[in-house]
């Protein structure tokens, strides 16, 4: 018997927030241009080579090794945290990402209609921001009281596409993982993890990834949205269809 949905599972950038390519070197110079202006190039590069050192051994672990939290990039770079540059130099970081982080315009009205379901809704993202940082943007977007629970690799010892990263956010939200749709942007981060752990898939197919970001595309999701509204009426057929028997 196919398990009734309980909860709807998203991953944030490229699926709540439309993907942006981004000059990754450019988000580093924002905060070393405050921190260290006398050497800011270099400073911009040890950081964005740090940050994709981070993302390559957990992608190379298959997630078994999360980036881990962004302040102990900082603090293994040798920054010093508590510092009065350092925040304003975090200030500015932040702000240059402030509009590649908007949300979706569909995002709010899909959450309330999938809430008025009486379904549970969840965030599980791979990412190296703090919990605040995503609950900030979260309340800019007017979307913070729409989310029942929120998962970040940024906290976690693994990170997607690893099995415990699903069910963490499953236990976040009090439901067992096959009661759980998840809606992610990338093939074998969210669609091939979550189906491992469990869950139904749906994918959004419009983020276009670096392929050494795409480590396997084989996964094939239980269906696709062309955008992000479409999930609702995925989920309320799964939702109220009559269950099946494999």
């Amino acid at each position: 018997m196919t398990a009734s949905i309980r909860a709807v599972i998203f991953d944030w950038g490229g699926t709540l927030t439309p993907w942006h390519d981004i000059d990754l070197y450019s988000q580093w110079y924002a905060y070393a241009e405050y921190y260290d202006p006398a050497d800011a190039s270099a400073l911009a590069q040890r950081l964005l080579d740090a940050e994709m050192d981070r993302w390559r051994v957990q992608r190379e672990t298959a997630g078994a090794v999360s980036t881990g939290a962004l302040e102990s990039m900082f603090v293994g770079l040798g920054i010093d945290v508590t510092s009065a540059q350092h925040l304003r130099a975090l200030g500015n970081y932040l702000d240059f990402w402030a509009p590649h982080t908007l949300a979706d315009p569909e995002a709010a009205p899909l959450l309330r209609e999938l809430r008025s379901m009486g379904l549970k809704i969840g965030v599980l993202s791979n990412t190296m921001w703090p919990r605040s940082h995503h609950e900030e943007v979260f309340m800019r977007d007017d979307l913070i009281d729409l989310i029942d629970g929120a998962a970040y690799t940024s906290e976690m010892p693994v990170a997607k596409p690893h099995e415990e990263a699903f069910t963490s956010i499953a236990a976040v939200l009090g439901v067992q993982p096959v009661e759980c749709v998840f809606v992610g942007d990338r093939l074998w981060d969210d669609i091939l993890g979550s189906q491992q752990a469990g869950m139904r898939a749906i994918l959004i197919p419009h983020s276009v990834l670096p392929s050494i970001q795409v480590p396997d595309d084989s996964a094939v999701p239980d269906a696709v949205a062309q955008r992000l509204s479409e999930v609702l009426t995925i989920v309320r057929a799964w939702h109220d269809g009559p269950p099946s028997t494999a």
